[in-house]
């Protein structure tokens, strides 16, 4: 597949996503800009380093502004975010690749956790894909 027909079906797959891909996406997103931070201390890439820690910060910020803080979950995920905010900037800081790994452990969690939900919504919309 060539590079513009790659990037095209990006852009296409963000265009078609749910909501709960998008979400999805986001998570798997912000892991591997925390996967090129990693690398990049290890390397001793100072540059690389901070500008993946903030796209990661960005991506965990955007799924801040998209909660329901109506409900105590979407409370108490504002706070989680928040603390792995505060934790990234502080790896940045630090250039400590352990921090970063405690915020990929959440990321990994919460990913898991969303893939879950959006597999048992799919069950419970479109049944168990033909299956008795």
């Amino acid at each position: 597949m060539s590079l513009n027909a790659y990037q095209t079906y990006q852009q296409n797959s963000v265009g078609t996503a749910s909501p709960g891909e998008l979400t999805l996406m986001l998570y798997n997103g912000c892991l591997k800009f925390l996967k090129q931070a990693k690398t990049a201390i290890e390397t001793g890439n100072v540059q690389d380093k901070n500008t993946n820690l903030q796209k990661a910060q960005k991506i965990i910020q955007e799924l801040m502004v998209t909660l329901n803080t109506d409900v105590p979950v979407g409370n108490q995920m504002l706070q989680l975010y928040d603390y792995m905010n505060r934790r990234l900037i502080d790896a940045n800081v630090k250039n400590d690749v352990t921090i970063i790994e405690e915020v990929e452990g959440l990321t990994t969690e919460f990913r898991d956790t969303w893939k879950e939900v959006i597999q048992q919504n799919r069950k419970a919309n479109y049944g168990m894909g033909g299956q008795a």
